[in-house]
């Protein structure tokens, strides 16, 4: 038998949904998780910035939140189809 046939045998009782219950309950699925959710939400954070760059606000290194970032996006996006349409 293969090391890890006794765990699977062990778990095969289990409904699917207890299954995938304690395989997340795991540090290696939690650490794993973690990273991945780090660098998610590290590019969200840089596609913010990135959008940032692009709007014009007085003063230029305002600091904005997410909200007041999409709303000025929003905005500026608007004016500058106003300025192609005249």
């Amino acid at each position: 038998a293969e090391p890890g046939e006794a765990v699977k045998k062990d778990l095969q009782h289990l409904s699917r949904e207890e299954r995938r219950r304690r395989r997340r309950a795991t540090a290696k699925y939690r650490t794993a998780h973690a990273t991945r959710e780090r660098i998610r939400v590290e590019a969200f954070n840089m596609a913010f910035a990135e959008l940032r760059k692009l709007l014009p606000t007085l003063p230029p290194d305002k600091k904005l939140s997410k909200i007041e970032i999409l709303r000025l996006a929003i905005c500026y996006i608007s004016y500058l189809n106003h300025v192609l349409d005249v």
